[in-house]
């Protein structure tokens, strides 16, 4: 404590803070950090970096400036050890996690929650003017910032792509065998951090808070901090939550520059707030007679009410059902979280069944659960094998698949619950406000990263087979996620797609689908075409109240584009408040992967690559379109069709598949 009044004592007189040095945290009753964001000190001596609120973000740093050089620019060894906890909401999944920070400025304005940590943002997020070096303890896998798994310590130097990074555990000092932590068990732990500015080697150590340091570090990064440390930096601690809640905990903290930091009291570290509710016992008061009366009704009582109760939350469970674990639903479960699938907790309904909201009993978490049925038993098991596997998709555009439940004659396929809906509802049917264009191109570069992923990024190829706008739904923030993977199919990379059963919803189908019955990323890329131009254009890709030139949405952008005005076809639900350059991007993207044949379309990658900006979308005259080339194909029976094309969200889904049978059959 002497150190750090001394150091005070040379701000105040206007000195630098000296190379050696050195404070220490045992609890945090009357110390006083620089805090901001929803950072506090708890009345038993806990910093508390965050606590159970969505979407926030808490620093705490060592209120003065260290000095980190010395005269010919070299930075200084320094050593820092601290003890953490991490008290998810849910035992099994957190909200991200805890950085140890060296930075320029107490605090890092700008910074945004969730996946960044409170660290960064999109725009700076890798700037090497960042001059930021953190030591993160990551809960939660980001594919942006390519993480090995939800559960790590990583060395980040500028940004959140860790230079080096393990999951978390620890070698024992006894046997030096490696043994697995989790970050998110709610026990406390104690981290080690060894900068050597000689070898320039930087060490990280981790350990539960009841074992001692162990010989050998989890990591070490051979890498010179002078280039990225100003003269004069300053260290603490940042922390976030994003839609899963969790506390986040420092309970005690040691530093010191050009030396090895004083050990933690850990005697005398404050205690961590009980998790769970307390036990409480309960003591009979009731006389003998009493007991025994009561024990016999409720004995009768249960009896009944168990055969009631087990008839009205009947399932159908086989034994190849098992091995699917937690991606098996309880039908109580279901039950209870959507109210008894009451009507007034009915999203959507229609020929694909009924979607209803609900909210999970124990762990609260909102859902939505679509019904439908399926009377027959044929191609269940591998229809059941191939959503459990879709369950297993991770990436911030994908609807999270979250498992299912079978009961009589009816299937329940369970996902993460989408609070804005479709995104078919804002552009049709007189919405209550209409997405302007930077969400709706925010949206189409959403769906195609995530797309992209399925296709290529995944262990397995997905193909989607039903993409359009009402199985585009929008989050709490309207990002676009690609949803409904009801449709959906998985093949290995390399190989071939086996099913030849056409399914799909007419308009979206690529001719050679429609002939071949063969569903291929080729055929989805097609589908995201006829997405682009319904986006852009605000129209369906069929519209059976159009002129007959006007029917089908893709001739009339590529008239409109051979007539030399293209944005003619734009949504005039968006007045002049666009961006052209995106507009006609998108517009003739959408008529390249609408091309009937196959090998002129793009693949989702290219797709990606032209809405980014990194590569240039070639001239469509270069390519030899023509307007034969970009017709859906095959044009026998539109019009019968179209006195019948969907025009809802309900009908819509009634053309995309007859019932579970189609589904299972496919």
């Amino acid at each position: 404590m002497w150190s750090k009044l001394v150091t005070v004592l040379l701000l105040c007189l206007g000195l630098a803070a000296t190379e050696d040095l050195g404070f220490t945290y045992n609890d945090f009753r009357s110390d006083n950090l620089n805090l901001d964001g929803v950072a506090k000190f708890t009345p038993n001596g806990l910093l508390e970096l965050t606590n159970n609120t969505v979407q926030q973000m808490g620093h705490a740093f060592y209120p003065y400036p260290i000095n980190f050089k010395n005269s010919s620019n070299t930075t200084f060894s320094f050593s820092t050890t601290f003890v953490f906890a991490i008290i998810p909401k849910y035992p099994d999944v957190s909200g991200h996690g805890i950085a140890f920070v060296i930075a320029p400025t107490r605090g890092l304005p700008g910074a945004l929650p969730s996946t960044y940590l409170g660290l960064f943002n999109m725009t700076n997020e890798g700037n090497s003017t960042n001059r930021v070096v953190a030591v993160e303890l990551d809960t939660i896998q980001s594919p942006e910032f390519n993480d090995i798994d939800n559960n790590h310590v990583g060395i980040d130097i500028y940004g959140l792509k860790s230079k080096v990074a393990k999951t978390a555990g620890y070698y024992a000092p006894n046997n030096g065998l490696f043994q697995n932590l989790s970050l998110i068990s709610g026990h406390p732990m104690q981290v080690w951090v060894v900068y050597d500015g000689v070898e320039k080697l930087m060490n990280v150590t981790l350990a539960p808070v009841d074992v001692q340091k162990p010989n050998i570090s989890l990591l070490s990064f051979y890498f010179d901090l002078s280039p990225v440390i100003s003269e004069t930096m300053y260290v603490g601690f940042s922390s976030s939550t994003g839609s899963v809640l969790a506390t986040h905990y420092i309970l005690g903290w040691s530093f010191k520059m050009n030396g090895k930091a004083q050990e933690l009291n850990l005697s005398q570290l404050p205690k961590l707030p009980r998790i769970g509710p307390k036990q409480t016992s309960r003591v009979l008061t009731i006389g003998l007679p009493v007991i025994c009366v009561v024990l016999v009704l409720a004995v009768v009582w249960g009896t009944v009410y168990y055969v009631r109760r087990k008839m009205k939350y009947a399932e159908v469970v086989e034994d190849w059902e098992l091995d699917y674990g937690p991606h098996r639903f309880k039908y109580k479960d279901l039950y209870i979280a959507t109210k008894g699938f009451r009507e007034t907790e009915l999203l959507g309904t229609g020929g694909f069944g009924r979607v209803y909201r609900g909210v999970l009993p124990t762990s609260k978490i909102e859902i939505a659960v679509k019904v439908v049925s399926h009377e027959s038993r044929q191609g269940m098991k591998e229809f059941v094998a191939e959503i459990v596997s879709i369950g297993r998709l991770r990436h911030r555009n994908v609807v999270q698949f979250l498992g299912y439940c079978r009961r009589k004659g009816e299937l329940l396929l369970v996902y993460d619950y989408m609070p804005n809906g479709s995104l078919e509802k804002f552009l049709y049917d007189q919405p209550e406000f209409t997405l302007n264009w930077s969400r709706r191109f925010q949206v189409i570069k959403g769906v195609a990263s995530g797309l992209f992923y399925l296709h290529e990024e995944w262990e397995q190829v997905v193909v989607h087979r039903d993409i359009k706008a009402s199985n585009v739904l929008l989050d709490g923030e309207l990002n676009g996620r690609l949803g409904d993977f009801g449709l959906a199919r998985l093949y290995q990379h390399g190989t071939a797609p086996e099913t030849t059963h056409v399914v799909g919803t007419f308009g979206y189908l690529a001719p050679e689908h429609t002939r071949t019955g063969k569903a291929t990323p080729s055929t989805d890329v097609y589908a995201f075409g006829a997405f682009l131009l319904e986006v852009a254009c605000g129209r369906r890709p069929i519209e059976p109240q159009a002129p007959a030139e006007d029917l089908i949405l893709v001739d009339w952008v590529f008239a409109c584009w051979s007539g030399g005005d293209i944005l003619r076809a734009v949504d005039p639900n968006l007045d002049t408040n666009y961006v052209p350059e995106e507009v006609v991007l998108v517009l003739k993207l959408g008529l390249l992967c609408s091309h009937s044949e196959p090998v002129a379309r793009p693949t989702m990658r290219q797709v990606v690559q032209y809405l980014k900006g990194d590569i240039p979308l070639p001239e469509l005259s270069s390519l030899g379109i023509t307007a034969t080339g970009l017709t859906f194909g095959h044009r026998e029976g539109f019009d019968e069709f179209a006195s019948s094309y969907p025009t809802s969200m309900e009908n819509a889904f009634s053309h995309s598949c007859s019932a579970a049978e189609s589904l299972l059959s496919g």
